[in-house]
């Protein structure tokens, strides 16, 4: 008997709390910065996935009919290119190439970032001064004065051939290799923030527990630790993702790298015909404005995770209507006493002015 009512009696007591943590993480859609954040993303990756499917040209034909870019119309939605080359084409099929890139090289520098932050601040001693050197060696380099050296010896000769002036263009076309490249830059702060979080887990009482019990150091990383920086690791893949995204586009926008169509390339190819300074908005605004929403997305998820998963941002109620109530209710300063006090406060007040008084 004693056992079934200790038994009902801690099912009684961890029902609410589980249930409030479940209701804790169905929360996490609701912040506006998380859903607006999505919708902005998904929209993205619906158009990488059925942008070249649904595109009404392909983004090297040429419309012969006007010796320059022609402005929006029902045959062209987003005008023309000096070559008479469909902007709308070009700008869903770019999406793709801008998403693989990011995607791959915001997975690959989270992963780097992982293995030699979490190993550096747990292992510490001399592996961790390695390790930290080799970080702060990266950080301090300019990405990319070292992205284009890099890019110069993997990618061989250039070639002309761009396709609105015969541009310089990197003979490497793989979107694996690019990625790769603009990741071998971006995983250091990463390692940094996870090394410092690290550095305080590692002397909780669940892992000294667990290094008693005979643990090895990789099995308490795993088990221990790593459950622990998920809500980093997720912000720091959004940071390199959102990195990634800049450097491709910059990468793009200098004409190193052309892979079939891309929003950088746009910019490159509208700068290079100077069609800010002519007046052919309908060429570099789109890609531009389509780059700017990507970022917007990403930095949305960061600062709502952000928001979240920070203990201090939910106590201060900076997430959602619940919050904005809290704070309300906490101006009131409404306490338990307070009717008490209020009623004797009444009775006093109505008394005459020199009542009680000797």
């Amino acid at each position: 008997m004693a056992v079934g009512i200790g038994t009902e009696l801690a099912t009684e007591g961890l029902a609410p709390a589980t249930a409030g943590y479940r209701r804790r993480a169905l929360r996490l859609p609701r912040s506006p910065k998380i859903v607006v954040g999505l919708s902005i993303l998904a929209f993205f990756v619906l158009l990488a996935i059925f942008g070249p499917i649904v595109r009404p040209y392909d983004p090297s034909e040429s419309f012969a009919n006007a010796p320059v870019p022609l402005p929006p119309s029902a045959a062209h939605w987003l005008g023309t290119t000096q070559l008479q080359q469909d902007v709308f084409s070009q700008l869903l099929v770019g999406g793709s190439s801008m998403l693989v890139v990011a995607a791959i090289g915001g997975l690959v520098a989270t992963v780097l970032s992982v293995i030699i932050g979490v190993t550096a601040g747990y292992l510490g001693g001399l592996t961790d001064d390695l390790l930290s050197m080799l970080a702060n060696i990266f950080l301090v380099l300019p990405a990319l004065p070292l992205l284009i050296i890099m890019f110069g010896f993997l990618g061989g000769p250039t070639t002309g051939g761009g396709s609105d002036g015969g541009a310089s263009v990197s003979n490497n076309n793989s979107l694996l290799v690019i990625a790769l490249i603009i990741s071998v830059t971006g995983w250091a702060f990463g390692a940094r923030v996870l090394r410092a979080q690290t550095l305080s887990l590692r002397n909780r009482d669940y892992v000294d527990s667990a290094r008693i019990a005979g643990e090895r150091w990789w099995r308490i990383i795993a088990s221990e630790i790593l459950p622990n920086l998920v809500p980093v690791v997720a912000t720091s893949f959004l940071f390199t993702v959102l990195y990634a995204v800049g450097t491709y586009t910059a990468l793009a926008f200098l004409g190193l790298v052309n892979p079939n169509w891309n929003w950088g390339g746009m910019l490159f190819y509208a700068q290079l015909s100077n069609a800010e300074l002519t007046g052919y908005w309908w060429w570099f605004i789109p890609p531009g404005l389509a780059i700017a929403l990507l970022g917007t997305s990403l930095v949305l998820l960061n600062f709502g995770i952000d928001e979240f998963i920070n203990p201090r941002l939910r106590a201060a109620g900076m997430t959602g209507r619940p919050g904005r109530r809290a704070r309300r209710a906490g101006n009131r300063q409404e306490f338990a006493m307070t009717p008490v006090i209020r009623a004797a406060t009444e009775a006093g007040a109505g008394r005459p002015a020199g009542a009680g008084r000797p």
